[in-house]
C-alpha cells in the first residue's frame, strides 16, 4: 500500500514539495477550526440576531487582518500582480477569483442557522456537501493538482464518512422540526470544495497563499455586504452589538484556514482535503465536549465511534490498497 498522490495527463506537472502525510495532519487541523469558526459565528448571530451582520463582520474582520498582511509582505503584493497578468493572459479563468462567494455562503449559513440548528446538525449538512464536492472537484479536475482518479477505496473512504457523521448525529435527527433548514449548510457544503480547488489554482498563481486569502476574502465580503444592506433595507439592521471579544475571532479563524486549505488541497486533492476536514470536524467536537461539555449534551459513545468511523474513513481513501505481487 502507498499513499495515492498520482494525477493523469491532465494535471499539473509539478508536485507540491509538502509530504502527503503532513498535507493530511494539517487539513485535520484546518477541520477543527472549521468546527470552532462555526460555533463562534453561530453564536454571534444568534446573539446579535441578525445572520447577515454577523457574516459581514466575521468576513469583514478578515479582510482588514489580510490587508495589513499585504501591507508588511512584498509577495503578497507580489502575488496581486501575478494573478492579474495571468488573467489578461487568459491562463487564468476570471471566476478563479469569486472563490470567496462561496465562503462567503458558507459564513452566512453559520450565522443563520447554526444556531437553531445546533453544531451537530450543521455539520452533518456541511459535511455531505463537502464529500459530495469533493468527489466532483477531483473527477473534473478544478483543482491545482488536476484531474485525480476515483478509485475504490477513495468512494469507499468518502461513504464511509457520510456514514461516519450521520452516525453521530443520529440522536438528533430523529424529532427535529428545523431539517429543512439543512439545505443551506449542504450547499454551503457543496460551495466549499470550489472555493478550496479554485483557492488552490489561484494560490498556484499567485506563488502566495496570502494573496489567494486576501482574493477570497475580498470578493466574499463585497458579496456579503451587498446582501446585509438588501437584507437591512428589508427587515431592518441590527447595530445591538455584543461585548464578548472571543465572538469576533471568526474572522481570524477563518483567514488561517482558508490559507492552509489553498496551501494543502494541491497535494491532498479537493476530496481528501474534505474527508481530512471532516475527521478534523468530528475530533474537535469530540474534545470540546470532553473539556467543555454543554450542558444537555453529554458526551456520548455515537460521538466516540463516529469519530473513529471518520478516521478510517480518511486512512481508507489515502491509502491505495492491492493485491500481494499485484503489477500495475
Amino acid at each position: 500500500m502507498r499513499a495515492d498522490t498520482r494525477t493523469d495527463a491532465s494535471a499539473a506537472p509539478a508536485a507540491s514539495a509538502v509530504p502527503v502525510w503532513l498535507a493530511l495532519v494539517f487539513s485535520v487541523l484546518i477541520g477543527a477550526l472549521y468546527a470552532v469558526q462555526s460555533r463562534v459565528n453561530g453564536e454571534l448571530g444568534h446573539q446579535i440576531g441578525d445572520g447577515f451582520t454577523a457574516a459581514v463582520i466575521s468576513f469583514g474582520s478578515g479582510l482588514v487582518i489580510l490587508g495589513l498582511g499585504l501591507v508588511a509582505f512584498r509577495r503578497g503584493r507580489r502575488g496581486l500582480q501575478l494573478v492579474a497578468r495571468a488573467v489578461n493572459a487568459k491562463n487564468l479563468s476570471w471566476w478563479h477569483l469569486f472563490g470567496g462567494v462561496a465562503g462567503a455562503l458558507f459564513v452566512l449559513s453559520q450565522g443563520l442557522v447554526a444556531a437553531p440548528l445546533g453544531l451537530a446538525l450543521f455539520t452533518v449538512a456541511v459535511v455531505a456537501g463537502q464529500t459530495v464536492s469533493g468527489v466532483l472537484m477531483d473527477r473534473f479536475g478544478i483543482g491545482p493538482g488536476g484531474r485525480r482518479p476515483l478509485h475504490t477505496s477513495k468512494i469507499i473512504g468518502a461513504l464511509l464518512a457520510l456514514v461516519a457523521v450521520g452516525f453521530t448525529v443520529s440522536t438528533e435527527l430523529h424529532g427535529s422540526d428545523a431539517l429543512w433548514l439543512l439545505a443551506l449548510p449542504l450547499l454551503a457544503g457543496i460551495g466549499q470544495g470550489w472555493q478550496q480547488a479554485v483557492n488552490g489554482q489561484v494560490r498556484v498563481t499567485a506563488q502566495s497563499a496570502l494573496t489567494a486569502t486576501f482574493l477570497n476574502f475580498l470578493t466574499g465580503t463585497a458579496a456579503l455586504v451587498l446582501a446585509a444592506i438588501v437584507h437591512g433595507l428589508l427587515a431592518g439592521f441590527a447595530l445591538d452589538l455584543p461585548s464578548n471579544p472571543w465572538l469576533y475571532t471568526g474572522g481570524l479563524i477563518g483567514c488561517i484556514f482558508i490559507a492552509g486549505a489553498a496551501l494543502v488541497v494541491r497535494t491532498t486533492g479537493v476530496l481528501m482535503l474534505g474527508l481530512s476536514i471532516v475527521a478534523g470536524q468530528l475530533i474537535c467536537a469530540l474534545v470540546l465536549d470532553v473539556l467543555v461539555p454543554s450542558a444537555g449534551h453529554p458526551l456520548g459513545m455515537t460521538t466516540v465511534a463516529g469519530t473513529a468511523l471518520a478516521l478510517a474513513a480518511v486512512v481508507i481513501a489515502a491509502v491505495r490498497w492491492r493485491r500481494p505481487g499485484h503489477a500495475r
